[in-house]
């Protein structure tokens, strides 16, 4: 077996944990969001890291994002971060929302945990991304934001994964993009940023150049993304709002996957080739971040 064979089986025993095993991933289940939060827990701890959670409380539940690190590593109170969510919306398994992400998250911390890139990095797993505690101060990716900011932190750059799973032949738009000349087939991982952030993804851009299989497009938008909602519906909204540099890697979800935030969001209409390359670009990408962003 190759080594992209093993790391596409490796997605695909993730993914099925996440959407097989356990399911739809809610707080209004609460055992299956602590399953899911048990699972990518002990993975990430299994790949070689060292896994915090950073709890609170929710509606009368404790809920937690996890936060991985290489053992050892120093406390820099500047970092990169990588984080995906691992909840879901009400009545999905949820493979490309989230599944798809989380499982190239916890491939990506084996890498790391084997050959650790030469900046200061966490992974983050998020939880509640999604409604009802989407855009709250409940949001887990907030929850984070704040505390990073009251401990007197920062990031140097923050690169969330947002649904990065299905191809299809077909690519759709915004409709003020439809002219600009991206792809026509949706073959590609998108690159989203603000303007703040166009440091960091031109680098992330770059990065993930060095891996022909997998085409990127990139998309900056002006205002934190308000003049185009779509490009703030993830966890990397709240660093954008707290002035902090961020980017949603995707695979422009609803804009591409027609099963979004429904029951047919299911692992069968993933394409594990295709996290696969992205697994393989993002930790190509990370060592060419620059250290001083």
């Amino acid at each position: 077996m190759t080594g992209n064979e093993q790391l596409e089986d490796a997605l695909k025993r993730h993914v099925a944990a996440l959407t097989v095993d356990i399911g739809e991933r809610t707080s209004f289940l609460p055992d299956k969001l602590a399953r899911a939060r048990e699972y990518v827990r002990d993975e990430l701890a299994n790949a070689g890291l060292e896994v915090t959670e950073q709890g609170y409380d929710y509606r009368g539940q404790r809920v937690a994002n996890l936060i991985a690190a290489l053992p050892g590593a120093s406390m820099a109170k500047k970092y990169y971060l990588v984080g995906a969510h691992y909840d879901t919306v009400p009545g999905t398994p949820g493979a490309d929302d989230n599944a798809s992400a989380v499982a190239v998250l916890i491939e990506l911390g084996r890498r790391v945990a084997e050959s650790p890139p030469p900046i200061p990095l966490r992974l983050v797993a998020f939880t509640l991304e999604e409604p009802p505690a989407f855009n709250t101060r409940f949001q887990g990716s907030r929850v984070f934001v704040r505390q990073l900011k009251r401990g007197g932190g920062g990031v140097k750059g923050a690169i969330i994964l947002e649904m990065v799973g299905f191809t299809a032949a077909e690519q759709d738009y915004p409709l003020v993009l439809h002219w600009i000349g991206y792809p026509k087939e949706g073959n590609f991982i998108g690159i989203v940023g603000n303007r703040r952030s166009r440091r960091l993804g031109r680098a992330l851009a770059k990065g993930f150049g060095d891996n022909p299989r997998l085409p990127v497009e990139t998309l900056f938008v002006p205002f934190n993304g308000w003049i185009l909602p779509a490009t703030r519906l993830s966890d990397h909204a709240p660093f954008w709002d707290a002035g902090l540099p961020a980017l949603m890697v995707t695979d422009t979800a609803f804009f591409r996957n027609p099963f979004y935030h429904t029951a047919l969001d299911r692992m069968e209409t993933l394409d594990f080739a295709f996290m696969a390359e992205v697994v393989a670009s993002l930790r190509s990408a990370l060592d060419t971040l620059p250290p001083g962003e």
